[in-house]
């Protein structure tokens, strides 16, 4: 099991951590290997009520994918989609997942929140879908995810500005279930585990597969649209410049 990501039993729940700190827990392809290495353990495990996911540290769920990693991919890796994959996989996982968010949930941690059944904030989270500024587009269900939350009015202001949105006008905009103390984001998701598991176990399995069947249409040619997107982008000499721009200008901040 990666150290990137840790997995504890909470009573019926299971806690999952990002546990990448000093990286904000940037989402690379280890933390992506470690997500399905836990899952892969989950899934033979009955007595597993929900799962929470959260990011070690204060100041970030998860700020976005690895950039240096995302730089250097080109059209091919878009078309693997390897963080699409795992997202794509806690969406569908059996039992229901929430996702605890401190601090930034940005790009490819936005896509992991937004993949998650539920969505609790505490105070400081701020959420956004920023691709456009680095020359891509929102890849692993940010196009698709988002509209079915929020309206497509609202999902493409978010898409086509980058804007981040904080913890009171995502849960006025339908972005969070519940707003807390950070302290408390936690304890008030595996809250809402416990509440789960006081149900019945093979009804909320089959709720989570009835809604995701529901409000899904088409679901498969959005993933394939949104990766062939993709590929064109990361062979492009705008996305390259941008990258470059970002990891300098935070090689300079130290």
């Amino acid at each position: 099991m990666s150290s990137r990501v840790l997995s504890e039993r909470r009573g019926d729940a299971v806690l999952v951590t990002l546990n990448a700190p000093e990286r904000r827990n940037a989402i690379d392809q280890e933390m992506v290997d470690g997500l399905h290495a836990v899952l892969d353990e989950l899934a033979a495990d009955d007595t597993v009520a929900a799962i929470v996911i959260t990011g070690a540290g204060e100041k970030a769920f998860a700020a976005g994918a690895d950039i240096a990693q995302l730089r250097d991919r080109t059209s091919k890796d878009a078309l693997k989609a390897i963080n699409s994959s795992i997202f794509n996989r806690i969406e569908e996982f059996a039992v229901p997942v929430i996702a605890a968010v401190k601090g930034y949930a940005l790009g490819g941690g936005c896509e992991l929140a937004i993949a998650c059944d539920l969505r609790v904030l505490g105070e400081s989270a701020k959420m956004g879908q920023p691709e456009v500024k680095l020359g891509i587009i929102p890849a692993a269900g940010g196009t698709y995810r988002l509209p079915r939350l929020i309206g497509l009015g609202l999902a493409r202001e978010l898409v086509y500005t980058g804007r981040m949105v904080a913890a009171d006008e995502a849960l006025r905009i339908g972005l969070a279930n519940k707003v807390v103390a950070d302290a408390d984001v936690v304890d008030a998701a595996l809250a809402m585990a416990d509440e789960i598991a006081k149900n019945g176990r093979l009804a909320v399995r089959g709720a989570k597969r009835a809604l995701n069947a529901l409000s899904r249409p088409g679901h498969e040619n959005a993933v394939e649209f949104e990766s062939s997107t993709q590929a064109v982008l990361f062979d492009s000499a705008d996305k390259k410049t941008r990258m470059d721009a970002f990891l300098s200008k935070q090689k300079k901040k130290g």
